[in-house]
Parts: structure tokens; C-alpha cells; sequence
């Protein structure tokens, strides 16, 4: 591998909700490709993280560094089941940068938010930072949330996020890579959850489209 990693590919780890594009407001075009899954080009193998690890009730803590940041402009809705989607994408998102700031490819946090795809996605994502000694500072923004919950009990959801407050740090430097303000730091995601026994919203699929128009606007 000869690059270093990018946050800006994030968790695109399966196929798209069943939600169009134009839901997070700007009218989109879905048909432009999906950022390639990081390190998938490398010739790595590894273990996935696995589909079926057991859930318990107590709800992991999420511990950041304190140079790390999010805003989730995400008002509730008011509906039980649309705002539990809210909360519980919001400490998976945490999760997976916590398991990059330790390091950790298997950690357990973004494991109990997350199932298959999304998860053995997660674990491929945080690799390639463990690989390069990186991980993320700065200020993270999310905002244009869309929740739909369907009839076979998943939830489909769309949502946007700024990302050029935030930056890689090298853990072996200290040094951080500020990077110029781009409208590639702008991503689309799209996620299908899944309320597991315990009640938890997990994650089960989550693409992105970088540079997208539906967060600009």
C-alpha cells in the first residue's frame, strides 16, 4: 500500500438503503461510483469482524480525544424508533473513531453497533489507520439526517457530513495533516439498521459518496 489513509472513504461497506439521494435535499445524481473500500487494494487479508458477535445490554462507553469534535445537527422527530436510529448511528460513528484512536481494529464498541458488512467494513477501515500509525483531530459536522423505518423492521438512513475541520494525525509524529477546505470533504452516506434482541439500532450496510451535491446545498 502506498498511500496513507483517508477518512474521506469511510464506511463504504455494502449496498445502498432503500432511500433515494434526493431525501437528503439537493438532488443528487446516485449514479456516480461509490469511494472503493480502504486498503481493499492492497492484497491484505484479514478477519472480518463477525456477524453474529453477542450483544449485551450494557451499552459500551465511547472515550474520544479530547482533540476530536462532532456536531450532529440531527433534530428528533419525535417518533420512538426514527430518534433511536439517530442516537445509536451517532456512538457508532464515535465507536469506529475511538477504535482508531486506540489502535484497535476489533474494537469492541463499534462491534456492538454494528453487524456483517458494516462491521467487517469498520474493521478494514480502521486497519489501514493502524497500518499508517494515524488516526483523527479536528471537528466533524452531520447534518441533513433522513430516517425511514420500513415495514421489515429495518431502517433506512441517509445522512451528510463535513469533514474539512478534520484531519489525519500521525501518532508516530504528532504532526497533523491539515488538508485545504474541498467539496470532497462533503459525503453522502447511506445506511440499513436493524433493531437487534437488546433494542440496539446496529448497523448492518453503510455506503458513501464523496463530493456529493445533496450536502452542499
Amino acid at each position: 500500500m502506498n498511500r496513507r489513509p483517508t477518512f474521506l472513504t469511510a464506511a463504504t461497506f455494502a449496498t445502498a438503503a432503500a432511500l433515494t439521494l434526493s431525501a437528503c435535499g439537493g438532488g443528487a445524481d446516485d449514479s456516480g461510483d461509490n469511494d472503493k473500500i480502504p486498503g481493499a487494494d492492497t492484497g491484505k487479508t484479514s478477519t472480518p469482524a463477525s456477524p453474529s458477535t453477542p450483544v449485551s445490554g450494557e451499552r459500551p462507553k465511547i472515550d474520544l480525544p479530547s482533540d476530536l469534535t462532532y456536531t450532529f445537527e440531527w433534530p428528533k422527530s419525535g417518533d420512538k424508533d426514527e430518534d433511536a436510529v439517530l442516537a445509536d448511528s451517532q456512538q457508532f460513528i464515535k465507536a469506529v473513531d475511538m477504535a482508531i484512536a486506540e489502535q484497535d481494529p476489533l474494537g469492541k464498541a463499534y462491534r456492538f453497533y454494528s453487524e456483517g458488512e458494516a462491521a467487517a467494513g469498520s474493521q478494514k477501515f480502521i486497519q489501514e489507520f493502524v497500518d499508517y500509525k494515524d488516526r483523527i483531530t479536528g471537528a466533524k459536522r452531520y447534518f441533513n439526517a433522513n430516517v425511514k423505518i420500513n415495514s421489515d423492521g429495518t431502517a433506512a438512513f441517509i445522512y451528510c457530513e463535513d469533514q474539512n475541520k478534520a484531519y489525519n494525525k500521525s501518532l508516530k509524529t504528532g504532526k497533523t495533516d491539515v488538508t485545504p477546505a474541498s467539496k470532497d470533504n462533503f459525503v453522502l452516506y447511506s445506511s440499513r439498521l436493524r433493531a437487534n434482541k437488546q433494542g440496539v439500532w446496529v448497523t448492518e450496510t453503510l455506503t458513501s459518496q464523496r463530493g456529493s451535491a445533496a450536502c452542499q446545498s
